[in-house]
């Protein structure tokens, strides 16, 4: 597949970006790549348009099979698997951060519980460390819980409050205004 300039320029910055969200290059510039392509493409010419050892390109596409991201399917008259990137960003996002919370999230949930236990029952442990290793716990698991009533949000309630930002806050009731009682003997 010949890329355009433009093309070119998406799936590198694509392949840059996805280095510094810890995923490997070449994972990030072939799902660039199947998302912009706008078609399924076969493993060899998503290895000939990247540049990149056919090798790299399985390793890769099972990574983003595993993450949901990209799919296979099948062309007539050719024997060979082709992919597709999911296209729709919303299932897209949603699952890199479902995988990202089960990956990284509750892991350290675990972690934390284990060494919240083990601070409780070693007298060694200051409590400020263990009142810290509690507040991180707490934390992680408030986000978790928003994290799943979130996920749980028909996507057109998210797009509405993505674009409402931080009007959200205001969508807090006031806190009320204690009256003022009329003082007696004014003059």
């Amino acid at each position: 597949m010949e890329l355009s300039p433009v093309m070119e320029a998406f799936v590198l910055h694509w392949g840059e970006m996805g280095s510094r969200w810890g995923l490997n290059r070449t994972v990030a510039q072939i799902y660039a790549l199947l998302y912009v392509a706008g078609k399924p493409l076969p493993a060899d010419e998503i290895a000939d348009t990247l540049k990149v050892a056919r090798s790299n390109v399985s390793t890769s596409i099972r990574e983003l099979q595993s993450w949901g991201l990209i799919g296979r399917t099948q062309a007539i008259g050719d024997r060979r698997d082709h992919f597709m990137a999911e296209t729709d960003l919303w299932t897209a996002a949603g699952r890199v951060a479902d995988a990202r919370k089960k990956r990284e999230i509750d892991p350290t949930l675990t972690a934390l519980a284990k060494c919240l236990s083990d601070a409780r029952a070693d007298d060694a442990i200051g409590k400020d460390a263990v009142a810290r290793i509690q507040a991180m716990q707490d934390f992680l698991e408030a986000a978790s819980g928003w994290y799943e009533q979130v996920r749980e949000l028909p996507q057109s309630k998210l797009e509405t409050l993505m674009r409402m930002g931080a009007k959200v806050a205001r969508l807090e009731a006031p806190a009320k205004k204690p009256k003022k009682k009329k003082g007696k003997g004014r003059k």
